[in-house]
């Protein structure tokens, strides 16, 4: 499980296509701190395993599932990525719960500098329309975010300057994707009023 805290960005410095996917070799800091074989991070959100790694970077796989699902297949040596270790069972909680199991990409669809602040606008992909509500948590690339506004087919969320000079956010324009995953809470509310409704029926 993660919190959505980004402990760093990390820079891609090698992608490796393979039969059944590819591998990335990512270049950090903070997470090599305790890094081992079998480790959990996330990658822009995603919820990866280390499978190799030495004192400058470590290496994860990405099967064909997390290929399609995510835009990890596409991205390339020198891009930028958000980094967060599991959290240990007597961590400090400060986001949200965040699986690293992501739903879907979302467009960015505006960039607005707020005074000192920024405002994202990200499409509202169909079918999540439901699990995004005002004021409710969403993770994007990883980073636990508050709804600002939900409009029709678009949100918004309000970057603080420490996110944005500590995230990846800080290079993405309109026309980028970012990796969305729902509050899972949202997900077992529907999943339990589903079975509910279905006895009442």
């Amino acid at each position: 499980m993660f919190t959505g805290i980004v402990e760093e960005t990390g820079e891609v410095v090698e992608v490796t296509e393979t039969d059944d996917g590819r591998r990335l070799r990512i270049a950090g800091d903070v997470v090599l701190e305790d890094i081992g074989h079998g480790a959990s991070i996330a990658v822009s959100g995603v919820c990866l395993t280390v499978e190799e790694f030495d004192a400058e970077t470590f290496e994860v796989f990405l099967a064909e599932e997390t290929v399609a699902k995510t835009y990890l297949g596409t991205v390339e040596a020198g891009d930028l990525v958000n980094l967060e270790r599991a959290m240990p069972a007597d961590g400090r909680f400060d986001g949200h719960i965040v699986q690293g199991h992501v739903d879907t990409t979302a467009e960015v669809l505006a960039v607005d500098r707020v005074g000192e602040d920024w405002r994202f606008t990200f499409e509202l992909p169909e079918g999540y329309e439901q699990y995004v509500v005002d004021k409710g948590s969403v993770t994007l690339d990883g980073i636990s975010l508050t709804v600002a506004e939900k409009g029709e087919g678009e949100f918004a969320v309000a970057i603080i300057p420490t996110t944005y000079e500590l995230t990846n956010l800080s290079a993405k324009e309109p026309g980028d994707f970012v990796h969305l995953e729902v509050d899972v809470m949202a997900k077992y509310v529907e999943n339990m009023l589903d079975g509910y409704t279905d006895r009442l029926a």
